[in-house]
């Protein structure tokens, strides 16, 4: 019989949460070598099935510049987003796309939920989008008008919320404007991303409560944690004390950021189950079911998950 935590509820916080899966996008984006497109196709069938209620599917950037995911439209075919997964026919399976161009394909491919990627940070603006912190919304404008015309839902990221390699810390009521300026172009979420994973959690309060102060509430915001330090788990409980019901998770903890070097892995979906389940949190998610998954990615990777709660139980 699997492991399991005991159980000790906390009726201070959230009854239930929602874990965003980006694992097939985010986890494999960084990887080194290029996993075959039948592996990620059933990798995502693997994750619908063991309950997870939202599984990013692939990116619409540009090949040249995440090689990786250059096959996004091979794969869209093979897991038909605009059905979702026949196992869980209404699990969304969004993509990210960066500008029209990456709209485009995601129409041609039928998708139905997108993402935009916008940086609270004028260096990773820079490096990452090739504009400035003030002209990327000039370029989301257009793209998140037409996905929201042709009846898509469109949520946005914003990254380095809590640190820039480059810039040292990022300040709080930077990262409110362009976090407000994203919702306010029609985006229905924003999630908040501790892209080199130097987020505490008194920092993570303090970010929270200045978007309150703002009028934005936490059934709007996500929480985007990498475990760079070892912090994720804490930082993901001290937003659960705040009342975020969305986090971002990536199965067996893979994944990072191509344009930033000290950007380990995300927040282990594992581990934050784990973590959820001691809590008596509902999540919907097959503990057993989710470790046996990324075991059987590890193998395809050819190295051991980096989640300490899949190298605990398989």
């Amino acid at each position: 019989m699997t492991e399991l935590p005991m159980t000790v509820p906390d009726p201070r916080l959230p009854e239930r949460v929602t874990i965003y899966e980006v694992g097939p996008r985010d986890g494999l984006q960084n990887e080194k070598t290029v996993v075959p497109v039948e592996v990620k196709a059933e990798l995502i069938e693997r994750l619908v099935a063991v309950g997870l209620p939202v599984v990013e599917a692939t990116s619409f950037v540009h090949p040249r510049w995440v090689p990786q995911l250059a096959d996004a439209e091979e794969l869209l075919k093979r897991i038909d987003p605009s059905a979702g997964s026949g196992r869980r026919p209404a699990v969304p399976m969004p993509v990210l796309v960066p500008n029209e161009r990456g709209l485009d394909r995601a129409l041609a491919a039928g998708v139905r939920h997108v993402a935009i990627f916008g940086s609270a940070t004028e260096t990773f603006a820079q490096k990452n989008l090739n504009r400035s912190l003030d002209d990327q919304f000039a370029m989301f404008e257009p793209t998140v008008q037409r996905a929201l015309a042709e009846g898509m839902d469109v949520r946005a990221y914003v990254s380095m919320c809590f640190g820039d390699p480059w810039e040292g810390a990022v300040p709080v009521d930077q990262v409110v404007a362009v976090g407000r300026r994203l919702l306010d172009l029609g985006c229905y979420q924003l999630s908040l991303g501790d892209t080199i994973g130097v987020a505490t959690t008194g920092h993570v309060g303090a970010l929270l409560d200045a978007f309150n102060a703002a009028g934005v509430g936490d059934e709007r915001l996500a929480m985007h944690f990498h475990d760079t330090y070892g912090q994720a788990l804490a930082n993901t409980h001290a937003a659960l004390q705040h009342g975020v019901t969305t986090y971002d998770a990536s199965a067996g903890g893979l994944g990072g950021c191509p344009y930033a070097e000290s950007a380990t892995g995300n927040l282990a979906t594992e581990d934050l189950v784990w973590m959820l389940d001691g809590l008596g949190i509902e999540h919907g998610v097959d503990l057993p079911a989710l470790v046996a998954t990324s075991t059987w990615l590890a193998g395809h990777l050819g190295r051991p998950s980096p989640s300490r709660v899949v190298n605990a139980l398989a």
